[in-house]
């Protein structure tokens, strides 16, 4: 059962809202140990001097900044604990705004806030919000650290995203790979056939349909591992990249999706393609449709 982080509550005019605070997110990775190969024993790493290569004892390290190449500012914590926020129990909402406000750049991390033993103040303040399309801009202290936190109702309950700040958003003019990028000269078939393409995709957003194909193929190798099973790794055949012409590519792409669509068992029949409810567009997964155009336009220039 999830254990809540923190507790305090939600603040604004003389409103305070006691809540908890969980996490929305379990990341899930696979991580390995580095092992010696004689023996399987773990690797351990040690703190050595950068220029004896001796090893430095806990109490002789200290923290430096490093401000030009190979000169440190070195910082006492005593001098950084005058600068620690204040520990408070309280998310201080300073505003709230529409939710289309926001760019997704800004958020971060998401938690759960739940009702802390009184449920109808927070179930009141987050149908209000759900009603007028608001989310709580704010701030509150966890764990000695200030954070900017945004407060949105979710199906009835309240979901807390942390922010980065505006100086952490990378501008994208800064990016040479953009520039130009509006001046692309565009042709009205060209944009209507991705339009079209788009709109033939166009599906009900199910992300249990995107899966970490990596971590649980890893995991299950692991399994066959453990049990002794002897495994054969298969040669990856070298792919070289393919010039498509674009139009062929998308006109291709299009064709592909009417035609899962026509074959989804909700499509009833031969017209079914024209008659299938939105869902079945979902089944045309973006990996499969593009699997399948990169392949239509090398058929149809073969044919022509």
């Amino acid at each position: 059962m999830p254990r809540p982080i923190w507790s305090g509550a939600i603040s604004f005019g003389l409103v305070s809202i006691p809540v908890k605070l969980f996490n929305a997110v379990q990341r899930k990775s696979v991580s390995f140990n580095q092992l010696d190969s004689r023996d399987n024993q773990r690797i351990r790493y040690r703190k050595v001097n950068a220029d004896t290569g001796e090893e430095v004892p806990d109490d002789l390290i200290v923290r430096g900044y490093e401000i030009a190449k190979g000169r440190y500012v070195v910082v006492d914590p005593d001098e950084l604990e005058q600068f620690l926020p204040t520990a408070t129990r309280s998310i201080d909402l300073d505003e709230f705004v529409d939710l289309s406000e926001i760019d997704p750049l800004y958020y971060d991390s998401p938690y759960y806030l739940a009702p802390d033993k009184v449920v109808k103040p927070y179930a009141l303040l987050a149908r209000a919000m759900e009603e007028s399309g608001k989310v709580g801009v704010g701030r509150f202290v966890m764990r000695n650290k200030e954070y900017v936190a945004a407060v949105r109702p979710v199906d009835g309950r309240l979901v807390l995203s942390t922010m980065v700040h505006s100086d952490e958003v990378v501008d994208p003019a800064g990016i040479d790979e953009l520039e130009g990028v509006d001046d692309v000269d565009i042709s009205a078939k060209e944009l209507q056939m991705a339009e079209q393409l788009v709109a033939s995709l166009a599906g009900e957003f199910q992300p249990e349909g995107y899966r970490d194909n990596y971590r649980e193929q890893v995991l299950e190798l692991i399994e066959k591992r453990a049990a002794g099973e002897e495994i054969e790794v298969p040669e990856r055949p070298a792919t070289a990249p393919q010039v498509v012409d674009l139009m062929a590519a998308l006109e291709a792409s299009v064709k592909a999706a009417k035609e899962a669509r026509g074959r989804h068992p909700a499509a009833g029949g031969a017209d079914g393609a024209a008659k299938a409810p939105r869902k079945a567009a979902a089944k045309a997964t973006p990996a499969k449709a593009t699997a399948t155009a990169t392949k239509a336009p090398a058929r149809k220039r073969k044919s022509a």
